[in-house]
């Protein structure tokens, strides 16, 4: 056929002029002379695919996917953006927000992160020099079992700091279950109580001691304290608080939360002793806040500001300030007004009181010596007069425990997280540590002063009835009460916003290796029940154990 259609075709053009040809060829195109090999007719395969494509898409617009679709857009929305448009029209639960249970602590190892090297094979030995207070300590051994990591060497136990303000010579084993520690750790550090004896007589001279700058990268490890480890085999870097940068890869971050709120497990008797208060607190009420003020002598000279107390105050704290020689001089109105300042014992009172919180409301109290003493407590005490501290539930059971600060802010610490409300004081190393705890572990309600707007509205308190100063107060804290939009990438320390950690959806179950995790838009809106889709703000990870068995 095709080779007569181009005979045919041929004979046609001698035939014709060049004017005539070009008329012709126009002709066919307005025509669309069909020249070529006809095709066959589609199979009945191909049918039936279009048909099942066609009846797809009517069901992909008909809404029998819609789901998938939210799924899908809750993936790439933004979720702070959406938690806020989630939280504009509902009435805050000052005792626990309504979004905790869509969230939960996820900080397994992914497949990508290799395990521990063996201590035979690892770099050499790595020796931690804490400082600071409990929390700050903390802080440092979450930092230097990922140096360890980052630097491929072997983690000796860390050395707790014994000569800062508190004067406490707790060792690591004294407040942490070292065993503990050292297992839970195991496929991401090699972990060792001391260096061993051969190692230490092989060596011709004492551990290289380095400091390292705050806040250093993973690079400045590997470039600066790396090629000493190795010629050295034993390194101790002293002073180790803030030693590591805040942002790392999400590996090492959850490498972070594995170590501070699994591994760091406080030995069995401050378990104990936490936990007997906790029951004392529930006994006497279903739900309770736990306050930890931070108005000790120490905080306060640190801050810099003044509370009112004339020239025996100024006196008394310039005094401790001179302990910190490198502290800059500062103007207490200005710390005041840039809301630097924690909120005195009685402020905070009303801020509660302000917020909706009765006067039946039961109070535990977390703090060791309050500047001023029970003058300074009285105010808050009328606002509150179930009032209650560890000394006042425990008794003589804590008296093995008074001696040592690090292990009473352990109980503190233990209380504050048990706690159904954690208010905390001041930006200090437990309020961060505690609040990103709650966070990790669902969001549980935790109310952080707005001081910047309180500190003004409170200076202007007498000038305006209760109704108002109520009113004010509840705006102020918007966007201070725990709720998870708050949390974001980026925001402030990571231990106080773990963030590569926390994951949407309720907690995986025991018996399943997948999360049923709950679509979250769906379940608000109370369209249809819940589907099985597993969504992930941050990351995906597994079910967390209770820190406290």
């Amino acid at each position: 056929m095709a080779k007569f259609r181009r005979c045919n075709t041929e004979k046609l053009c001698r035939h014709l002029s060049p004017k005539r040809l070009a008329a012709f060829i126009v002709s066919l195109k307005h025509f669309q002379l069909d020249l070529r090999i006809p095709r066959k007719a589609p199979s009945r395969t191909f049918l039936c695919g279009l048909l099942l494509f066609s009846l797809g898409l009517i069901s992909l617009f008909t809404g029998h996917v819609a789901s998938d679709i939210e799924w899908y857009s809750q993936r790439v929305m933004n979720v702070g953006l959406r938690s806020k448009l989630i939280n504009r029209h509902a009435q805050i639960d000052i005792w626990k927000s309504h979004y905790s249970k869509f969230f939960h602590g996820c900080s397994e190892r992914s497949r990508r992160f290799p395990p521990a090297v063996h201590e035979k094979f690892s770099n050499g030995y790595l020796l931690i020099a804490t400082s600071g207070g409990l929390n700050q300590q903390r802080t440092g051994i979450t930092d230097a079992v990922v140096v360890a990591r980052i630097l491929n060497a072997t983690l000796v136990l860390p050395q707790l700091d014994h000569y800062s303000f508190w004067k406490d010579d707790s060792d690591f084993s004294n407040i942490f279950d070292v065993d503990w520690f050292i297992s839970s750790l195991s496929k991401d550090v090699t972990i060792v109580k001391r260096v061993p004896d051969k190692v230490m007589r092989s060596m011709d001279r004492p551990p290289y001691t380095m400091r390292v700058p705050r806040r250093s990268i993973p690079e400045y490890y590997l470039d600066q304290v790396l090629p000493i480890l190795m010629r050295r085999t034993v390194v101790q870097l002293t002073k180790f608080d803030y030693r590591l940068t805040n942002n790392l890869d999400e590996d090492l971050q959850k490498l972070r939360c594995r170590v501070n709120f699994h591994a760091l497990r406080f030995v069995k008797p401050i378990r104990e002793m936490g936990q007997k208060i906790v029951k004392k607190m529930r006994k006497m009420s279903p739900r309770f806040i736990a306050i930890h003020l931070r108005f000790e002598p120490d905080m306060l000279a640190f801050s810099g500001c003044y509370f009112g107390g004339g020239d025996k105050e100024r006196n008394d704290l310039a005094k401790i300030r001179k302990q910190w020689p490198n502290l800059p001089e500062t103007s207490p109105d200005g710390e005041r007004k840039r809301g630097k300042c924690p909120l005195s014992p009685h402020e905070v009172g009303l801020m509660l009181r302000a917020l909706g919180f009765g006067n039946d409301t039961y109070l535990y109290v977390a703090s060791g010596e309050i500047y001023g003493g029970e003058e300074t407590l009285r105010p808050l005490r009328e606002l509150f007069p179930n009032f209650y501290t560890k000394e006042l539930l425990a008794g003589q059971e804590l008296k093995p425990f008074l001696s040592f600060s690090s292990r009473l802010a352990a109980i503190d610490y233990i209380v504050c997280d048990e706690s159904d409300v954690f208010v905390t004081n001041n930006n200090g190393n437990m309020a961060k540590l505690v609040a990103g705890r709650r966070r990790y572990m669902g969001h549980k309600r935790t109310i952080r002063p707005n001081a910047k707007k309180l500190s003004s509205l409170l200076m202007a308190r007498s000038t305006m009835d209760w109704e108002t100063f109520s009113k004010k107060v509840k705006a102020c804290q918007k966007g201070f009460m725990g709720e998870p939009d708050e949390m974001k990438p980026g925001k402030g320390e990571f231990l106080e916003f773990p963030y590569s950690c926390v994951c949407e959806g309720p907690p995986p179950t025991v018996n399943s290796g997948k999360s049923n995790k709950t679509n979250l838009t769906m379940e608000l809106n109370e369209l249809r029940p819940t589907a099985g889709v597993k969504t992930s703000i941050f990351s995906e990870g597994a079910n967390v154990k209770h820190f406290y068995q």
